[in-house]
């Protein structure tokens, strides 16, 4: 990863993907509507949306679809969020058994104004989840609970079957990058999950073409491993629009290739590079590898 004296332009050929349009996929987003539930697929612009949604596989986005802080990659609106919805964690869970997933991924947007951050959000969907989706397994992505006591401790306590919390980048660009966030808060979060519950599968994940060094990136892994954590993602960064950063490299499939072989070289039990590797990307495929991966080294 170098920094390149002129900007890349137009995306390479690795990297374009097909508009969304298949009968599944219009079924996904009517069952997100017919709930009132937002999903970061359409919110983040995520470029598989197409891909996922035609396998009946969707991101929830709980606590609104406002966000209280404005980092320069992301595509989620900023400003004054509106109150939590009491229904959604039911409508959440009666949307999964629809779709009849075998795994769920919860994230939401930050909320700051928020005294415990919405924990306690993510803690009822996980309860109606238990309720009323007893076999469909559960992964939240949360957001980093800055100064928010007992918030975390609140959300592991209520066991999820993953906890996923992205570090997004390198420590030198988070002024520019997550903006209101700490890099140290991130990897303690995920530290503090693991030593909360041992048994908890811990992932996080990170941007490239950001102009991040390979040094750069080869530490935060091993920040990352450092705080056990189990499972690594890896993509490229893409400008969702000309408001947001800009790409300062497309990285090459082959470069991607290197980086999964360092990260598993330093001990994560699964690892996910591809430029369009998304945090929640076959999520449930691979929590089913997690699941293998630790009972082989346990073995």
């Amino acid at each position: 990863m170098t920094i390149t004296d002129e900007k890349p332009r137009r995306k390479p050929t690795w990297i374009r993907v097909k508009a969304p349009g298949s009968a599944e996929y219009s079924e996904t987003a009517r069952l997100m509507r017919a709930h009132s539930l937002n999903t970061v697929c359409e919110e983040a612009a995520c470029p598989n949306i197409g891909e996922c949604w035609a396998h009946g596989h969707a991101t929830v986005m709980i606590l609104g679809d406002v966000c209280t802080r404005a980092c320069g990659f992301c595509n989620v609106a900023t400003g004054r969020p509106r109150q939590v919805d009491p229904f959604e964690p039911e409508n959440l869970a009666l949307a999964v058994g629809k779709l009849g997933l075998k795994h769920v991924v919860i994230t939401s947007v930050d909320r700051d104004d928020l005294a415990d951050g919405g924990a306690s959000q993510f803690v009822a969907c996980i309860q109606q989840m238990r309720a009323h989706a007893a076999d469909t397994t559960i992964e939240v992505l949360t957001p980093d609970f800055l100064h928010k006591d007992n918030a975390l401790e609140s959300v592991v306590d209520a066991k999820p079957d993953v906890f996923n919390h992205n570090v997004e980048t390198v420590p030198r660009l988070y002024a520019s990058v997550r903006k209101g966030a700490r890099y140290a808060q991130s990897t303690g979060l995920l530290r503090r999950a693991k030593e909360r519950d041992g048994s908890l599968f811990t992932k996080s994940g990170l941007m490239v073409g950001l102009g991040e060094k390979i040094s750069e990136v080869h530490a935060v892994m091993d920040d990352l491993r450092g705080a056990d954590v189990d499972f690594l993602t890896i993509g490229q960064y893409l400008q969702p629009t000309r408001m947001h950063l800009e790409v300062e490299e497309f990285i090459t499939p082959e470069a991607f290739d290197g980086l999964a072989k360092v990260a598993a070289d330093k001990g994560f039990l699964k690892v996910s590079a591809t430029p369009l590797t998304r945090s929640s990307y076959h999520a449930g495929e691979d929590f089913q590898r997690l699941v293998a991966a630790r009972a082989a080294r346990q073995a």
